[in-house]
């Protein structure tokens, strides 16, 4: 394996015109081959990646405080993580766990199980992804309850296959064309204290609580004495920080009161800790921080380090299915869950402590920009999961897509590797090893964007 250079300790080093020769040549062929639904913002070809710092194929250095969309939680190639996989991948590689055993899948489920943000014991399905991770929540609850509908809020993201698109209410695109979707599906507001989409600013922080609670009593005041009997109604599926909504940290009271409303009538609570979960937040899980006891939740991304994984956790009780009722060719696979023990290791011994410690350097930094930069509308979020709206004036707290499209474009022309999310957040979500060097070093350029569009 190529040493990388000293540089990739610290931040960026831009050597080529962006993009360069090689980048420019693959490209090329990528626009010839790939489908053209691939989302690309800007034109990077990564080649390899340590910690915080990935090399493109023309030898230019980013900072990436994407991290593969909240994947590579231990940052990229963490020694220990290639060491588990490279062991594993000698002895086996596949045998099916839908069919055969092999040990690491109790054994990740066994540890999984002490850091569940819910009392056992606990029962668990895996998948290879988020989106299957959340279709396996679907079927449980439909299966469990014997009811059909499910509750999903404006905003959610929740994948791509079929089951988990028709609960996503984030942007239009994803859905277009593809319909008619699952039914028995129902969309509600979510309480985004920043921007209510009805009536606008907020006025202060009792405002802000009524209408957090508002949001979770409109299902049982509206919904359920409208168009939806509550007993025909199987779970209600939310984010605790919606993604691609925007970073939106859902407030205490409304989780609260969702877990009432599910506690009422006999509801499942599902949270999807696809982005939120393995530690990004400073806890395990994103749910914690409210107190709140989910009955399922949905598990991916940075619980494996980068190698597909997407596990469905529940209360032993609702994974009550037969044998053959849901399963997996590749779900499970001993790669893959070798990677994710030695990520629970990492993040334990040094991810979490630090996502909180730099997470939080970053928020007293970043919470004064508001009041610097005129484009800047709020800042948000916990641990390393943090969203900077941008707006088009601060009174109007009119969305700025293309103003935050630009930013991002601009902040990788100078090296730093970031991600839009929601109409106009700029999401924020490097490796929890990164450091706050690191991370002093990705906001002066942030701010620098900001001010060039400013301009």
């Amino acid at each position: 394996m190529k040493a990388m250079p000293q540089s990739f300790a610290t931040g960026p080093h831009i050597i080529t015109p962006l993009p360069g020769p090689n980048a420019r040549r693959i490209i090329a062929e990528d626009e010839r081959y790939m489908s053209p639904s691939y989302t690309r913002c800007y034109p990077l070809v990564v080649k390899r990646g340590r910690g915080a710092v990935v090399e493109d194929v023309d030898g230019n250095e980013f900072l990436d405080f994407s991290a593969g969309i909240a994947v590579a939680s231990t940052g990229h190639c963490h020694p220990e993580v290639v060491a588990a996989v490279q062991r594993q991948a000698a002895e086996l590689m596949h045998m099916s766990g839908t069919d055969f055993y092999y040990e690491q899948m109790p054994a990740l489920a066994r540890r999984l199980s002490q850091l569940a943000p819910m009392p056992g014991p606990h029962r668990f399905f895996y998948g290879n992804s988020g989106t299957e991770a959340i279709e396996c929540a679907i079927k449980l609850a439909r299966y469990h309850t014997r009811r059909q509908h499910i509750i999903a809020f404006f905003g959610g993201f929740h994948g791509r296959t079929m089951g988990a698109l028709s609960l996503t209410a984030s942007r239009t695109k994803q859905r277009q064309r593809f319909g008619p979707f699952v039914p028995g599906v129902t969309h509600v507001p979510y309480p985004n204290l920043y921007r209510d989409m009805y009536r606008g600013r907020l006025s202060g922080p009792e405002e802000e609580k009524a209408f957090a609670l508002g949001c979770a009593r409109f299902i049982e005041e509206t919904l359920f004495r409208s168009t939806l009997p509550p007993e025909e109604v199987a779970a209600i599926v939310l984010e605790p920080i919606q993604g691609e909504g925007g970073f939106v940290v859902a407030p205490t009271n409304f989780l609260q009161e969702i877990r009432r409303i599910c506690d009422r009538h006999g509801i499942l609570m599902i949270v999807d800790e696809v982005q939120s979960g393995a530690g990004r937040t400073g806890k395990w899980w994103a749910i914690e921080h409210s107190g709140v006891q989910p009955d399922v939740v949905a598990i991916a991304k940075g619980i494996a380090s980068g190698m597909p994984l997407g596990i469905c956790m529940s209360r032993a009780e609702i994974m009550c299915w037969e044998p053959g009722s849901h399963g997996s060719t590749f779900g499970g696979n001993p790669v893959s869950l070798a990677a994710a023990l030695a990520t629970l290791d990492i993040v334990e011994r040094e991810g979490l402590g630090n996502a909180e410690a730099v997470g939080n350097h970053m928020m007293e930094r970043m919470k004064t920009w508001p009041e610097k930069q005129r484009m800047v509308g709020d800042v948000r979020g916990r641990g390393l999961m943090i969203g900077v709206e941008i707006v088009r004036d601060r009174e109007s707290r009119t969305a700025a897509g293309p103003e935050r499209d630009s930013i991002v474009s601009l902040a990788f022309e100078r090296g730093l590797l970031c991600l839009g999310a929601g109409e106009s957040a700029i999401r924020l979500t490097p490796p929890l090893i990164v450091s706050k060097e690191q991370a002093d070093i990705a906001m002066d350029i942030l701010e620098e964007c900001i001010r060039a569009v400013e301009k």
